[in-house]
C-alpha cells in the first residue's frame, strides 16, 4: 500500500529526500509484484498514467534522449483539465527515525520560591532555553510564511476567492519551469530576466532556457521606465550570462540563439538533473484570466493578475504584440521579461517581452518559431513591408459603420506600406482592407504572424 512521509519542519533536507527515495522505491517493488499477477492491478493503472503523463508533457524527437516542450492546439479547457493526471499517496501513517521535538512550556517560578538562590538560578537556565528553543523553531523553514511582506493577489485579495485553490494549483505547477537569469558585461551587471525551460537532452545532461532577448540588451541609463530604454540598447552577444537555479546553484549559459525581431534569446545550460518542461497552449483570448509569473533576486515566485488583450499597437510596438492589462490594485512587483503569461491551467500563452508596457508574445507565436529553430536551426521573419490596425479592435461604431455603408465586418486596415515592398509593387495601398492570407481569413495582426511567418 503507498504510504505518506511525515516530514518535520526541522528534519534535515538530506534526510528528507532519502526517506522520499525509500518509500518510492518501495511502492515501486510493490507495484512492480501488482502488476506481475494482474494486468488490470492497481499499479499497472498507476503505471499507464505515468506513461501518458510523460507523453503529454513533453515531445520526443527523433532522439530518443531529447525532449522539447508541448504546444498544445486550441481546445476546450475542461478537456484540458481532464486529461492531466495527478498522482496521489493514499494517506497512511509512518513514524519519522527521528525523536519528536517535546512542546516548550515557559518557565515559572512561585512567587515564595523567589528568594531562593538555587531555584532562581535553575530557573534563568531554563528561562535561556527556552528562549533560545522558541527562537529556533521560529526560524524553522516551514514557518517563515509568518512573515513573509510582500503576500500575492492569491492569498490576500478576496476578489479570487472562487478561482484561488484552481489558481494556485496552475501557479505551482508552471513555477517549476521558471528560472531567474543574470548578465554581466566583465564585472558590471547588465540585466536580470526570468526565462523558461524549454527543452532538455538527457544523454548529454543539457538543457535550453527561453528567454528575453533584453537580458543582453543594453538600457540608456538616463531614461528611466521608457519604452526608449528597451528599443535603443545594443544587444551584447558576449554577455556573460548566469543561470540561477531553485536550489541555489548558480550555472553559467551559452547563447545558443538570438532573434531581435521578436526579442527571444535561448541558452544552453549544464544540468545535473532533468529539469521540468512547461506545456504551452497555442490559444489565448481577449479578456482571458492570465497570471505573469516571475523571480525576485532571492528566486520567490512573483505572481501578478491580469488579463490578455488584443489591443492596437502604437508606432513603436511590433504587431505581434498582446497586452497583459494588470489588475489596477495589484502592484508591479519586478521588472520581469522573459517570464511566462499562464492561464488557469498552468500552461503557457505568452512570454513577457516588455514589463514597461507590459507586452507579451503569444505562445502562437513562439511555437512558429521554434518549428522553424527546429527544423532549420533559424528563426526567419518574414518583411511584409506593411503596417496593420484590426478592424475587430476598432470602437464598435466605427466597425457598424463601415458595415452598414461598405459592407466589412473584419480584416485588416493597411496603415503603412514600405517604399520598395512586394505589397507596394502588387498595388496595395494606405487604406486598403486585407481580408485574408492564403486563403485563410484574418482579423488581427496576430493571425497574420501565425499564418505567414
Amino acid at each position: 500500500m503507498p504510504r505518506a512521509v511525515r516530514i518535520r519542519g526541522d528534519e534535515p533536507e538530506t534526510e528528507r529526500r532519502a526517506k522520499r527515495r525509500n518509500v518510492a522505491g518501495e511502492e515501486e517493488e510493490e507495484g512492480t509484484a501488482l502488476r506481475s499477477t494482474s494486468p488490470r492491478s492497481p499499479g499497472d493503472r498507476v503505471d499507464r498514467r505515468r506513461r501518458r503523463r510523460r507523453r503529454k508533457g513533453a515531445v520526443r524527437t527523433s532522439h530518443p534522449e531529447m525532449l522539447f516542450a508541448v504546444f498544445e492546439p486550441d481546445k476546450d479547457q475542461s478537456e484540458g483539465k481532464q486529461d492531466r493526471v495527478y498522482d496521489v499517496d493514499e494517506s497512511a501513517t509512518e513514524e519519522s527515525s527521528d525523536p519528536p521535538s517535546p512542546p516548550i512550556y515557559e518557565p515559572y517560578i512561585p512567587d515564595e520560591l523567589v528568594d531562593d538562590p538555587d531555584i532562581l538560578a535553575a530557573f534563568d537556565y531554563a528561562k535561556a532555553n527556552y528562549e533560545a528553543e522558541k527562537s529556533r523553531r521560529a526560524n524553522l523553514f516551514t514557518m517563515d510564511h509568518y512573515g513573509y511582506e510582500a503576500p500575492s493577489c492569491l492569498f490576500d485579495d478576496h476578489r479570487f476567492l472562487p478561482i484561488r485553490e484552481r489558481a494556485t494549483g496552475a501557479v505551482l505547477l508552471a513555477a517549476k519551469s521558471v528560472v531567474l537569469l543574470s548578465s554581466f558585461l566583465g564585472s558590471q551587471p547588465l540585466n536580470k530576466c526570468c526565462g523558461l525551460w524549454f527543452q532538455r537532452n538527457d544523454r548529454s545532461k543539457t538543457a535550453h532556457v527561453l528567454t528575453s532577448a533584453h537580458l543582453i540588451r543594453e538600457k540608456n541609463p538616463s531614461v528611466k521606465n521608457h519604452w526608449k530604454s528597451q528599443w535603443i540598447g545594443k544587444y551584447h552577444r558576449g554577455a556573460e550570462v548566469n543561470v540561477h537555479f531553485l536550489d541555489k546553484r548558480v550555472v553559467p549559459g551559452q547563447l545558443v540563439y538570438l532573434q531581435e525581431h521578436y526579442e527571444l534569446a535561448l541558452y544552453e545550460v549544464k544540468v545535473n538533473k532533468p529539469v521540468q518542461l512547461p506545456t504551452f497552449n497555442d490559444c489565448v483570448r481577449s479578456g482571458k484570466d492570465v497570471f505573469r509569473l516571475g523571480r525576485d533576486e532571492n528566486l520567490d515566485l512573483k505572481i501578478t493578475h491580469g488579463m490578455a488583450a488584443y489591443e492596437v499597437p502604437s508606432w513603436y510596438e511590433r504587431c505581434h504584440y498582446m497586452y497583459f492589462c494588470r489588475d489596477a490594485s495589484s502592484r508591479k512587483l519586478l521588472a520581469d521579461d522573459g517570464g511566462p503569461i499562464i492561464d488557469l491551467e498552468g500552461k503557457v500563452v505568452g512570454l513577457v517581452n516588455n514589463h514597461i508596457n507590459e507586452t507579451f508574445i503569444p505562445s502562437s507565436i513562439l511555437h512558429k518559431c521554434f518549428d522553424f529553430w527546429r527544423r532549420f536551426d533559424c528563426m526567419p521573419r518574414l518583411h511584409l513591408g506593411m503596417t496593420f490596425t484590426s478592424i475587430k479592435h476598432l470602437d464598435p461604431i466605427s466597425i457598424e459603420r463601415m458595415t452598414r455603408d461598405h459592407n466589412i465586418e473584419s480584416g485588416l486596415i493597411v496603415e503603412q506600406v514600405s517604399k520598395g515592398s512586394h505589397a507596394e509593387k502588387i498595388g496595395i495601398r494606405e487604406g486598403d482592407v486585407i481580408e485574408s492570407f492564403n486563403g485563410k481569413y484574418i482579423s488581427t495582426t496576430i493571425e497574420v504572424r501565425g499564418t505567414v511567418i
